[in-house]
């Protein structure tokens, strides 16, 4: 069944015109995902790799009926006006993988989202993947890497890292077990749909036996996705590891959203109380596959 991305979902995509909209829409294409129109605001009438293009979401909800999600590749300063206008127009998904997004625009956006029920995956994400059924954004990088490194399979994979997404799926497949759905959550300080949400997603997937998280330093995703397991009663197996474990409080690490700030997201912090909800900590990102299986029972 897979989780936010099937071959199903139809998707748009916002600066279709532009370099980077291009190349997505490309790669999504390729890959298989059901790209059904663009959005360039003058741009209406063109095509970019026979996808036709529109002045505005509701022009597209208009000639193709609801949208299942958008992908947001807009400057910055841009993102909050398409992303409202995703969100008016009904878009039940959107995927902003730009960064350094005003975090006053982005609260904005995430308010109004809540309200109306749509998900939001980022900002700063590179996105979304179900191995052989659909692609929302472009992680993997490149078509050729993407289907040897998510092979579809029973493990659903979170990660706060887009490059080590790709990494750790392609470890998971290698072993034999596969990937039900690889999630980037993004890089920015604050993002839409979290750990604790996609634990909670996975736990309803048929299609998914245990998940592997990618935590970082910084914040309280991981300590938040702990609560969730406990309160929720979350009965798939969680293996984690947490990048970040030796460095001081105060230093950033990889990403605007990792660094510790007077003893809170400290890799101790987040590894105590993931341990306390029963997930199984690795010490490196190469054990998660082997612990899998172990938790999994040594089946493939």
């Amino acid at each position: 069944m897979a989780i936010l991305v099937n071959e199903e979902t139809k998707i748009i995509v916002q600066g279709i015109t532009g370099r980077t909209g291009e190349f997505a829409t490309r790669y999504m294409l390729e890959y298989g995902s059901k790209v059904i129109a663009g959005v360039t605001p003058g741009k209406g009438g063109m095509k970019v790799w026979g996808v036709p293009v529109y002045n505005s979401v509701e022009e597209v909800v208009e000639k193709h009926g609801e949208v299942d999600a958008a992908v947001t590749l807009v400057p910055p300063s841009n993102v909050k006006e398409a992303a409202l206008e995703a969100i008016m127009n009904k878009v039940k998904e959107l995927l902003i993988p730009t960064e350094n997004v005003p975090v006053h625009d982005v609260l904005y956006i995430l308010a109004k989202a809540k309200r109306m029920g749509v998900k939001i995956i980022g900002p700063g994400s590179f996105g979304v993947i179900s191995p052989c059924k659909a692609v929302l954004g472009w992680i993997g990088g490149s078509i050729e890497l993407a289907r040897e490194a998510f092979k579809p399979g029973e493990i659903g994979v979170i990660s706060r890292s887009g490059g080590q997404t790709t990494t750790i799926s392609w470890s998971i497949s290698k072993a034999g077990l596969g990937v039900s759905t690889a999630i980037h959550v993004g890089a920015e300080p604050v993002l839409g749909t979290v750990e604790a949400e996609l634990l909670e997603m996975f736990e309803k997937d048929n299609e998914t036996k245990a998940v592997a998280l990618f935590g970082e330093i910084g914040g309280v995703q991981e300590e938040e996705a702990a609560e969730i397991i406990k309160k929720k009663g979350i009965k798939k197996p969680v293996v984690a590891y947490v990048a970040g474990k030796f460095l001081p409080g105060g230093v950033r690490f990889s990403h605007a959203s990792a660094i510790v700030t007077r003893g809170k997201g400290s890799a101790k912090s987040k590894i105590e109380a993931l341990e306390e909800a029963g997930v199984r900590i690795v010490n490196k990102p190469k054990e998660i596959p082997s612990t899998l299986l172990e938790v999994l029972g040594g089946n493939k």
